[in-house]
């Protein structure tokens, strides 16, 4: 029988400094910032604001760590260590990685029960995390139990937040269950740009990217297209960005400014890092040219965003 697949001891031993506790042997659970300050009461993170999610219930999981087909300039990942962008038949399991994420979960927030400043209600409401956000590093479509985790975690009554960078449109396609809100990552409008920004190892990687856009208008779940922004440049071309959106007909666009951290500080300037005002603006070219409309924004987030019409259900309620 082949080996379950594996990533790099090295790659372990330098996310488990970050904070990353392992769930599996490619799947692994972080505590965002924004969780730790939701358990203080000092803010909440910008999904929370457009869309409900709340930020002491969410888990923030991969169960692809280290594959991925793309090497994009301001990803935070360590790209020294890339597994690659294929999994062995033998994977950790949907229900097992559930299971040890919660734990993990459990694990990482056990030191805010001697913070007299944490809001108790809602850090013992986390001891049972309820949104999971499938984004946290790596390439989730890789990962070839995609279907079955997210289907598992509908059946666990949880809500699923699927962030990919749409090189595998047939994966997206064969879910039997799409997740609660589907995220696809866009930071180029055109091929030239797309091989320079993102520097996808599929030679088709821009086909690919289009094809899971044209595929947006079918999925009958909430569709999220997430542009990255980074000043000097790919804060251009509004009028293309429109065409892409357009094609997606997404029922959200979020405009998001890049940020110095992680590994992109070796590839990227602070200065590419956009102010608020810079993303608005640009958030408003790209809304007039696409038939959308600003909604909302965060300011502390640099980010914009766009529907083509607000409506009473964006923000979602949950029992």
């Amino acid at each position: 029988m082949e080996n379950i697949t594996k990533i790099s001891p090295e790659l372990k031993a330098l996310l488990e400094k970050q904070h990353y506790c392992f769930s599996g042997e490619h799947s692994a659970v972080k505590i965002c910032t924004w969780t730790k300050k939701s358990l203080l009461d000092e803010n909440v993170c910008y999904k929370e604001k457009f869309y409900g999610i709340r930020c002491h219930l969410c888990c923030q999981i991969s169960p692809s760590v280290g594959f991925c087909t793309n090497q994009c300039i301001h990803c935070w990942r360590e790209m020294d260590y890339t597994a690659g962008f294929k999994m062995n038949p033998i994977v950790d399991e949907p229900k097992e990685i559930i299971k040890k994420s919660i734990l993990c979960q459990r694990k990482l927030l056990n030191g805010f029960f001697g913070n007299e400043k944490v809001n108790f209600k809602k850090l013992n409401q986390a001891q049972e995390p309820m949104h999971f956000a499938i984004s946290l590093t790596g390439e989730p479509t890789i990962y070839p139990k995609l279907s079955e985790l997210i289907a598992e975690l509908h059946k666990q009554n949880k809500t699923t937040f699927l962030v990919t960078n749409g090189q595998f449109p047939e994966v997206i396609e064969s879910l039997r269950e799409l997740p609660t809100q589907l995220y696809v990552s866009v930071s180029a409008t055109n091929e030239q740009d797309f091989q320079k920004l993102n520097k996808s190892c599929l030679k088709d990687g821009w086909q690919r990217l289009n094809k899971t856009l044209e595929l947006m208008p079918k999925l009958k779940t909430r569709t999220v297209i997430r542009i990255t922004l980074m000043k000097g440049i790919n804060m251009k071309h509004e009028k293309d960005y429109a065409g892409l959106i357009k094609k997606a007909s997404p029922m959200f666009v979020e405009l998001k400014a890049y940020m110095f951290v992680g590994s992109s500080r070796k590839r990227l300037l602070k200065e590419n890092m956009p102010y608020h005002e810079d993303v608005k603006e640009f958030a408003k070219k790209v809304a007039e040219l696409s038939g959308y409309k600003i909604i909302d924004e965060k300011k502390e987030s640099r980010v914009v965003l766009l529907a083509k019409e607000d409506y009473k259900d964006r923000i979602m309620r949950f029992d």
